[in-house]
């Protein structure tokens, strides 16, 4: 399908001539996000319950005996 680097470069100038050049970085920066929502999406909910069952226990303070103050 891509048999040469000419390829790639047709496809790169026609995107630009489509997109322009300012609104290129947003739709990679719209389409990074996506594919980032989509690969958190397929694992579910594990990080949430990762965090919840990685925090130990809270342990109550030590207590020292004080001086009894008159």
């Amino acid at each position: 399908m891509w048999d040469s680097p000419m390829h790639l470069l047709i496809i790169a100038v026609v995107i630009l001539v489509l997109f322009g050049g300012r609104k290129i970085p947003e739709v990679m920066r719209g389409l990074g996000q996506g594919v980032r929502e989509f690969k958190e999406g397929m694992r579910g909910d594990q990080p949430a319950q990762a965090a919840q069952t990685s925090a130990p226990a809270a342990t109550p303070p030590a207590t020292t005996p004080t001086e009894e103050k008159k």
